[in-house]
């Protein structure tokens, strides 16, 4: 984590330290949430529609802080190590930025609609074996949490894998131009945020704006299977580096990388691709042929920083998933429970139910599936449409909760009997009915958006005592 003087860190954030005797002390990490703020840590108040983190410096004073930002138009500020500032969060963002400079860490950049955290967390495991990387924890991708991971990572860091994430248009280009990039990776284009922008291509175009900020003669590692990526790429009004170098992966042959076989097992996948001329085996502690892709994606920049095949399949092998993205769980009856229930869109409920389908040696497949949220005019055809994906091969039984997913439930009424298909509104009487229904043979999948927390269906379902 940073740890600098307070002279220091005011010149990287641009601001004026309020009383020159505090010069010399130092600051190890920073903050913004003042109920988590400890000795010397440096409390940062940023200023939103219903807060004012300045109501706290006194308190995060009493805690010990090694030092507060104070945004110049409140005043002046209180006794105590205050660097005054414009713009709380735009000196958080240039601090993270000098920051980042001063320790020469390399930048890879992730986005993407579907698969970006997994895709995240496999480049960090793979590249762990042979870098010090530091990566996005959790859901800090945006233009707070991006430089908070900056200013978290170690001194020594060599390679940041960042995730960048967004909800409209030019958001994730502030992110790209302040951790400037040289490899970036776009991960595919769903349907999340059709609420906001209103069409695929506009969310290709959010997404690309990641290529605003890699730096000159930088790499884009992208699905090619995504023919909107390269439609977007083309278009004149779409900033690129000079000299970019980019390479593709997917499913077709056509690609710098591609699957050349896949074998499912029960906890994980064996997959075969090419390494230049030469065919590779891998296998991967993950389910579903879409996982197998992410991993291509990270294969490809694994190799470009050189990466020896023996340690990426060591990286593989010891892979750690951000938690509720198709975790295998045992129930205490024994039943077999995928949870997903991060989030959802109709791209990754396909896959999901992909995965459910490729299970073997279970009594019954079952499928639980909630509302997928924010897909704008036409989210009842969406959830229609996934009810007619699911055929007897992907699911027996499809349970759904929450008022957009009983579209889910008509649209499965196109391959399944009526029996096999329930609808539910409340969380309760599904888990009450669950429990009654399901057995320690079944294996079933939640999946919905996070809205929705379906994962405390999941939860309930395994730690209850099933009826047989």
């Amino acid at each position: 984590m940073i740890n600098r003087t307070l002279q220091q860190t005011a010149q990287l954030a641009g601001g004026q330290l309020n009383n020159e005797a505090d010069a010399n002390r130092v600051i190890k990490g920073v903050g913004t949430d003042s109920r988590n703020i400890e000795a010397d840590l440096l409390f940062i108040p940023l200023v939103g529609d219903q807060f004012d983190g300045h109501d706290y410096v006194a308190q995060v004073i009493e805690k010990g802080a090694g030092g507060f930002f104070w945004q110049e138009d409140h005043g002046t500020p209180p006794p105590g190590p205050a660097i005054v500032v414009k713009d709380t969060l735009l000196a958080l963002q240039q601090l993270a930025q000098g920051y980042l400079e001063e320790t020469g860490a390399r930048v890879i950049g992730i986005t993407g609609s579907n698969g970006k955290t997994t895709t995240k967390d496999i480049l960090y495991a793979v590249l762990s074996t042979t870098y010090s990387v530091h990566k996005t924890q959790g859901n800090f991708n945006n233009h707070i949490g991006l430089p908070l991971t900056l200013l978290s990572m170690p001194e020594s860091t060599e390679i940041v894998v960042l995730e960048m994430g967004m909800s409209g248009r030019h958001e994730i280009e502030l992110l790209s131009k302040l951790a400037r990039p040289e490899t970036v990776i776009i991960t595919n284009i769903g349907e999340s945020h059709l609420l906001q922008l209103g069409s695929r291509e506009e969310i290709a175009r959010a997404k690309l704006e990641i290529l605003a900020g890699l730096r000159p003669g930088g790499l884009l590692v992208y699905n090619g299977d995504e023919p909107l990526i390269r439609q977007v790429m083309n278009e004149p009004t779409t900033i690129q580096p000079e000299g970019m170098n980019t390479l593709t992966y997917g499913f077709g042959p056509d690609h710098d990388d591609y699957p050349t076989g896949m074998l499912f097992q029960s906890a994980g996948t064996v997959f075969t691709s090419y390494s230049g001329s030469d065919e590779e085996a891998y296998r991967i502690p993950l389910l579903g042929e879409h996982n197998v892709i992410n991993a291509l994606g990270a294969l490809l920049i694994a190799r470009h920083y050189d990466v020896p095949e023996d340690k990426i399949r060591e990286g593989f092998a010891h892979l750690e998933l951000t938690s509720m993205r198709i975790e295998m769980i045992e129930g205490i009856s024994g039943i077999t429970i995928l949870n997903d229930a991060y989030n959802a869109s109709p791209t990754s409920v396909k896959a999901a139910l992909g995965v459910l389908e490729s299970m073997k040696g279970y009594r019954r497949k079952i499928a639980v599936l909630g509302d997928m949220l924010e897909l704008g005019d036409r989210e009842e055809e969406y959830h229609e449409s996934i009810g007619a994906f699911i055929t007897r091969e992907k699911a027996d039984h499809v349970f759904t909760y929450g008022p957009l997913a009983e579209y889910i439930a008509r649209g499965a009424a196109s391959h399944l009997p009526p029996e096999h298909i329930h609808a539910y509104i409340d969380k309760s009487a599904l888990i009450q009915d669950l429990g009654h229904f399901l057995t320690s043979k079944d294996i079933v999948l939640f999946k919905a958006s996070r809205g929705m927390k379906l994962e405390e269906v999941a939860f309930a379902i395994r730690d209850i005592h099933l009826s047989h």
